[in-house]
């Protein structure tokens, strides 16, 4: 036990406090900042990394609960920040300056909800205080402009020295950048493999980002042009895979997996979506309309972690219609709860992925 109550006392009984999902000394990985003594009460900075941080109030008791431990202490005031590491560098892929993380948010097969799963993803990053922007690659069939209430939005693009710069929208939040800004609302997009791989290096280099902690890419549909440009392109922290628990899009599933795998994109994770339906006029009952437990299987079976399941609910599709994802409409619905949940899990493994 120490006797003195000083900033050296209050770091070491911290020494033993650990980062849950890194597992090693608050101290060591410098998360413990500006430790100030002033008579029984002791304030510092808890610095996180990542404002998404699940752990938050968990880490946050055990740093009080070890203080108080030493004597004279009357109060423990921990003001609480977060710096997202940068994902490690690759030499042969060209990051994007000012983003420190990029994700992708991917499906083998349509129609699975991702464009959901992506929209709601980012804008629950948002909300936790975390600078996230949302690369809409789904050249084909851009959705994200409707469902982040931006499908009326005017874009800007400037002209430099250096060639013609897009300014991204902005909404709950999120950046945004969707070929649906550029093209009329009913006008199909007939390209060839070579100019999707264009356009989509043109988003990822030719639009002002600015500071991101998170960039997220809701990819197209399948193993194609637009996912092989991605992961050659730009070094990636991880994949998100979503899927329903219904056979056939687990076959899908899988094969966008090892996609990623192959080009040695870390794989975060499974996102099962409709795993069940809901009524809304019997909240307490859940029907498998899709099967249920297919997320969990693929899962154990590929060895890669199940981020989350997320239920099918009429709200949730309210929200992508009108603009107003379901973690800003009705934050207290399972699916929304669901979805933050899988945010902060993806944020948390993106960390330590770059930490580690």
């Amino acid at each position: 036990m120490y006797d003195v109550l000083d900033s050296r006392s209050v770091l070491e009984v911290l020494r033993p406090v650990e980062d849950p999902e890194l597992r090693k000394s608050l101290v060591e990985l410098n998360m413990i900042r500006n430790v100030k003594i002033d008579g029984g009460r002791v304030s510092f900075t808890l610095v996180l990394t990542t404002p998404a941080c699940p752990l938050r109030e968990f880490i946050v008791e055990d740093c009080k609960k070890a203080v108080k431990k030493l004597p004279g202490v009357t109060d423990v005031s921990i003001e609480v920040t977060a710096e997202t590491p940068q994902q490690k560098s690759l030499p042969d892929r060209t990051g994007i300056s000012g983003v420190k993380n990029i994700i992708a948010v991917s499906s083998g097969k349509g129609g699975v909800g991702k464009s959901t799963v992506a929209v709601n993803v980012a804008v629950a990053l948002a909300q936790t205080g975390a600078k996230v922007g949302l690369l809409d690659a789904d050249i084909y069939g851009p959705n994200d402009p409707t469902m982040l209430g931006l499908a009326d939005a005017q874009i800007v693009v400037r002209s430099t020295e250096t060639g013609d710069i897009l300014e991204p929208a902005f909404n709950h939040g999120v950046k945004l950048v969707s070929m649906g800004f550029l093209i009329d609302r009913d006008q199909p997009v007939i390209w060839r493999g070579p100019m999707l791989n264009g356009v989509i290096r043109q988003f990822l280099y030719q639009v002002e980002w600015g500071e991101l902690d998170y960039l997220i890419v809701d990819m197209p549909p399948g193993t194609g042009d637009a996912q092989l440009t991605l992961t050659q392109a730009v070094p990636m922290a991880g994949a998100v895979i979503v899927t329903t628990p219904q056979n056939v899009a687990l076959l899908d599933s899988r094969k966008g997996l090892r996609m990623f795998q192959q080009m040695n994109v870390p794989v975060l994770g499974i996102v099962e979506n409709m795993s069940y339906f809901i009524p809304p006029d019997q909240p307490d009952k859940q029907y498998d309309i899709f099967g249920s437990g297919g997320g969990s299987k693929t899962s154990t079976e590929l060895g890669v972690p199940l981020l989350g399941c997320v239920p099918l609910e009429i709200s949730t599709r309210v929200g992508g219609d009108s603009g107003v994802p379901i973690v800003v409409g009705d934050p207290d619905s399972a699916s929304a709860k669901a979805l933050t949940a899988i945010a902060l899990n993806i944020a948390g493994k993106v960390s330590v992925a770059a930490l580690t």
